[in-house]
């Protein structure tokens, strides 16, 4: 049986709701059905990662990337902690995991603080005795730009995509050493890139780069691995948002779909999900401080191409 652990929450600031346009995508299958969602066959044949009964929290683990790693993380048998401050998608999604895939745990939290991260990390460890793996994923594109924005609202953003990326893995730590774990986190595209007009965004992300090698380097004595994972388009309900912003959402959808290489198509949740897993499991054993781009080649692949 899971838990719920519930940690104070003392941010009041709450995600936009998603736009209630649809916006269209053709599914991808790994056989190659472009009009089915990615399912693993039933009789396959699955390589054991040796996740079992491993505890891997996840921040933002509620909706989008982070739902799709819960859910992967839950099919190796591991044990899933979703880190999120929507109680409703949380809750959600923890009742998913406990029917279909066996245990999972919720820390229902604003990360806002040092001290509610801490709460997080030392609910999860008393409940559930270890912490093999730290994902870190929680953030939002918030726009806080040069020009429009000010020194203050770029902090607010720092605080919101950064800190608590800090934050979780000091506390998370001591508890990793003695696992020999790894942490994993997620950063864009727009670290390398740039997009314009969301310097707080994108600040957090490549300094979300830079500290993977740095942890990497000062984690090598206690054979904990650190990498990033680099998506570029991946269609979640952030993104949905962002979209919603354009005066023809479907046209932009259908412009930024071309640019990319690989099959003309978005990255789904479920390949960063799948990337992020490997990243984690023992088959990644000499794998560390590494940036992995999971983008269809967009980001580094000649745009001739498109």
């Amino acid at each position: 049986m899971g838990s719920l652990i519930s940690a104070d929450e003392t941010f009041d600031e709450h995600e936009h709701a998603c736009s209630p346009i649809a916006f269209e995508q053709e599914a991808f299958h790994c056989d190659g059905d472009r009009h089915a969602s990615i399912r693993v066959p039933k009789g396959a044949h699955l390589v054991d990662l040796g996740l079992k009964n491993k505890v891997v929290l996840i921040t933002g683990g509620a909706k989008g990337i982070g739902a799709a790693i819960a859910r992967t993380i839950g099919q190796e048998g591991a044990i899933p902690v979703i880190i999120d401050r929507d109680r409703e998608a949380s809750e959600e999604l923890h009742a998913e995991l406990q029917q279909f895939h066996g245990d999972s745990y919720l820390v229902v939290a604003e990360l806002n603080t040092a001290e509610a991260c801490f709460a997080a990390v030392e609910q999860t460890f008393k409940k559930l005795g270890r912490i093999d793996a730290l994902v870190n994923n929680a953030g939002v594109n918030d726009r806080v730009g040069l020009e429009k924005g000010s020194p203050d609202q770029f902090v607010a953003s720092l605080q919101r995509n950064l800190l608590h990326y800090y934050n979780m893995a000091h506390y998370a730590l001591p508890h990793l050493k003695r696992s020999a774990g790894s942490i994993v986190s997620i950063s864009s595209k727009t670290a390398v890139t740039g997009q314009g007009g969301t310097s707080g965004y994108v600040a957090s992300k490549g300094a979300i780069l830079a500290m993977t090698r740095e942890w990497a380097v000062e984690l090598l004595p206690y054979g904990i691995r650190v990498n990033a994972v680099v998506p570029a388009e991946v269609m979640t309900p952030l993104y949905q948002q962002w979209l919603s912003k354009f005066p023809n959402p479907q046209e932009k959808l259908k412009a930024t779909v071309a640019r990319i290489p690989l099959g003309k198509r978005m990255t789904t949740s479920e390949e960063i999900a799948a990337m992020v897993v490997f990243l984690i499991s023992c088959k990644a054993s000499h794998v560390t401080g590494q940036h992995l781009y999971v983008d269809g080649g967009y980001v580094h692949l000649d745009r001739a191409l498109t």
